[in-house]
């Protein structure tokens, strides 16, 4: 392995994106990690590169072949400027926060995904499965980190019952300040690994940060009233790990609206889907329907009914989020014609 395709893989560059280069790019261009995103400019890093440039350009309202951080460009080897964005093997996405029906792209070319919850008033289930939907649209493996295990009265117990969430899903339970609890997350954390962090704020994420990278990231302390931490991280970077991986720390999330990840609900809650296939009728509900296999689980005691509830709650929001997403891009597409129309119809009588 040359320097140069050592140093690549070191920022986790893989064949995957080798073969998406055409052999007149290898001379004219370089290719370098978007690191963090700024309000307008993109801090990325590559062989002999390290710097902040101006996004390329995408079509309007198209957020989703915006650069984000994890992404791959390729950028001039003179003017250093970006020409085009590599495409992704995966990217984690949510609809935008507030009442607009947009895509807010959170990251991209994740290898693992680190949940992180709390063992104290904050471990909440529901919040959980939304994330393990998430990871699984997206083809990436979930591990659940319950973090505070110190504050916790039964952090077994806990693990055990995230690990009851989705099939062979790994739970890890620690003291995000303890580096020899904070070691057994290293078998993800290698060279050119990447790893992501998410959760809801005051989940200990800074804390677990610190010790992974070592960086002195802000933190602050646990309000007495909720045993919640406040929020301090504002900004999605990537933070070099000791062991040659990638750690990329996300805002705490009060708002995780999915659109387009049925796959993943459905991989997650396994159990329901599977027992609704087993129902009388293709379109039952799964409430006072005759030869309802679900129902039929709840009363023999092998689904728990508030499990039932939550997926209710995710299909529903997933469809109605899915449906306001089509709409939206046929509204914008219909209104792109009628631009290019007039255009070509101004053209036409010069």
């Amino acid at each position: 392995m040359t320097p140069y395709e050592r140093k690549l893989a070191e920022l986790g560059w893989r064949p995957y994106f080798s073969s998406q280069l055409e052999a007149d790019e290898l001379e004219t261009t370089i290719p370098v990690r978007v690191m963090a995103v700024h309000r307008d400019a993109l801090q990325v890093l590559g062989d002999g590169v390290d710097e902040t440039v101006t996004p390329p350009r995408t079509a309007e309202n198209d957020e989703e072949s915006a650069p984000t951080v994890g992404d791959w460009l390729l950028i001039d080897v003179k003017a250093h400027r970006p020409l085009r964005r590599l495409e992704r093997f995966s990217v984690f996405k949510r609809r935008a926060a507030g009442t607009g029906r947009r895509i807010q792209l959170i990251a991209a070319n994740v290898d693992t995904l680190f949940v992180v919850s709390s063992c104290n008033q904050d471990f909440n289930p529901a919040r959980i499965e939304r994330y393990l939907s998430l990871a699984s649209e997206a083809g990436v493996m979930p591990v659940v980190v319950l973090t505070k295990a110190d504050l916790g009265d039964d952090a077994s117990a806990l693990a055990t019952e995230a690990a009851r969430l989705s099939p062979g899903l790994l739970v890890e339970t620690i003291d995000a300040r303890d580096p020899a609890d904070v070691s057994r997350l290293a078998s993800w954390c290698g060279q050119g690994q990447t790893v992501a962090l998410v959760g809801s704020s005051g989940v200990g994420k800074s804390t677990l940060v610190n010790t992974m990278t070592g960086a002195a990231i802000a933190t602050q302390g646990i309000r007495e009233d909720d045993a919640k931490g406040r929020h301090t991280t504002t900004a999605r970077e990537l933070h070099r790990l000791p062991a040659g991986g990638w750690l990329l720390d996300t805002p705490g999330m009060r708002e995780l609206q999915l659109a387009d990840v049925r796959d993943g609900i459905d991989s997650v809650f396994a159990d329901v889907a599977t027992l609704a296939k087993s129902c009388r009728f293709t379109d039952c509900r799964h409430a006072d329907d005759p030869g309802c296999a679900v129902q039929a689980a709840i009363r023999s005691g092998d689904l728990d009914p508030d499990r039932l509830a939550r997926w209710r709650k995710l299909v529903a929001e997933e469809a109605y989020n899915r449906e306001a997403l089509h709409e939206r891009r046929s509204r914008e597409k219909a209104f792109g014609k009628m631009v290019r129309e007039v255009v070509r119809e101004k053209r036409r009588r010069r």
